[in-house]
């Protein structure tokens, strides 16, 4: 199972150990749920990243887990950001991210949101006829057309985002009618952005989409004299969250949705583009573990339940997906895993399940549970349903933790109330 965990995880004598931390000494530390990034990991993630795509333009779609801190150290890195929210921009700001560092997107992007863009001098995906002249008026001056070329990828409807009748993008037609409106009102249109949907163990849905770019690009070429110098492929790379899903080396995805564009574009004699490529969960999502506490075990006819102090308002994507995740005792690794338990949350909703089943020494209330796998789309997706505070986020690395968001309190809940 540790092929799941960060690549810092290891166990000794029976506990598991992040970035040279054991999991007793963070629950102690921090408390519970505590969420546990892994510097190492991120680090190694994006460097992958770049070397299969050596020259791209590389931004973190920083919705998978917005955090100033984590923005930090991606920029470290080379990466910008993709923000799709006035506050996620305000946090790539306080990051210390501007220009063209930052590309803004989003479907219903309020005049104050392309002000900000403007003002930080942020790329702009346009996303509906309209939008070039609220751009304008905003003072944006560099922007992208997001088209939507009816692929279905093949991941849960949900996160499916290149469809026809998909809320994102335009349809062929409409990308040229935008590329014209925005270039009739001065705005340089830059380029192209597509994105097919999210959690994506192979580039199928990639290429069929870049094949697709191709021909569009072509007509924009012989109708407007345009094509594009820069094409956003989007990311959508999947992480695995248990064994039985299939393994996503991001390198070899990666360097296949590169070759899709050099053929794509050579196919119809068009000029290769700079590329921009926009990964999120893939950087972070090996490197978080969660630990929840067990607070209950209740062995019923037909089910073992662990009740923990965290659930769907820390990760609702078992809620909302029907996503899976597994489990390991974090301080009784060593021990043998001879009863199913099913993993329960705090919360008042039959449907609160972080794990239907999975096989663990027998659990009792105070055990230390590790959740692999939950670095994105996890604490990034949260709220404070029941008024449940939010969680801490720490940074491990070399036997050193930081804490990049302090866990939330009932006075901050109640500091909202008027």
């Amino acid at each position: 199972m540790l092929e799941l965990f960060p690549e810092s995880a290891k166990v000794e004598r029976g506990e598991l150990e992040v970035g040279g931390l054991g999991a007793r000494e963070l629950a102690e530390r921090f408390g519970t749920p505590l969420y546990v990034f892994c510097e190492e990991t991120i680090r190694r993630r994006a460097r992958e990243v770049r070397e299969a795509a050596p020259g791209a333009q590389l931004v973190w779609a920083a919705k998978s887990f917005p955090n100033v801190a984590l923005l930090r150290l991606l920029a470290e890195e080379g990466y910008g950001a993709l923000v799709a929210s006035l506050g996620e921009l305000a946090f790539a700001r306080a990051a210390g991210l501007s220009g063209e560092q930052l590309v803004v997107h989003g479907n219903a992007k309020p005049d104050e949101q392309l002000r900000a863009a403007a003002e930080a001098g942020a790329l702009v995906v346009l996303d509906a006829e309209g939008e070039a002249a609220r751009a304008a008026s905003a003072g944006v001056r560099r922007v992208l057309v997001r088209a939507t070329l009816g692929v279905e990828a093949d991941t849960h409807e949900a996160v499916q985002t290149g469809h026809h009748g998909s809320k994102f993008g335009l349809p062929p037609d409409a990308v040229l009618r935008v590329i014209e409106e925005a270039r009739d009102l001065g705005l340089e249109v830059a380029g192209l952005h597509v994105h097919v949907g999210s959690q994506l163990s192979d580039t199928a849905s990639h290429e069929e989409t870049i094949a697709l770019l191709g021909q569009l690009v072509a007509r924009c070429r012989d109708e407007l004299g345009w094509a594009p110098e820069l094409l956003d492929a989007g990311g959508g790379f999947a992480v695995r969250h248990v064994l039985e899903e299939p393994e996503a080396p991001l390198g070899a995805l990666v360097r296949s949705v590169v070759g899709s564009v050099e053929r794509a574009f050579a196919e119809h004699g068009l000029r290769q583009p700079a590329l921009l490529l926009e990964p999120g969960r893939a950087l972070v999502g090996r490197a978080g573990v969660t630990l929840y506490r067990v607070r209950s075990v209740k062995r019923l006819d037909g089910v073992t339940w662990a009740a923990v102090d965290g659930g769907m308002s820390d990760n609702p994507r078992p809620a909302l997906y029907g996503a899976r995740y597994t489990a390991l005792s974090a301080a009784r690794a060593d021990e043998p895993a001879t009863e199913t338990v099913s993993v329960a949350g705090l919360h008042c909703e039959s449907g609160d399940v972080l794990i239907d089943d999975v096989a663990l020494p027998p659990p009792r209330a105070g055990d230390l549970l590790a959740v692999p796998a939950t670095g994105g789309y996890t604490l990034g997706m949260s709220s404070n349903y029941n008024a449940t505070p939010r969680p801490a986020a720490v940074l491990v690395r070399d036997g050193n933790a930081r804490v990049i968001r302090r866990r939330e309190t009932i006075d901050d809940l109640l500091a909202l109330e008027q």
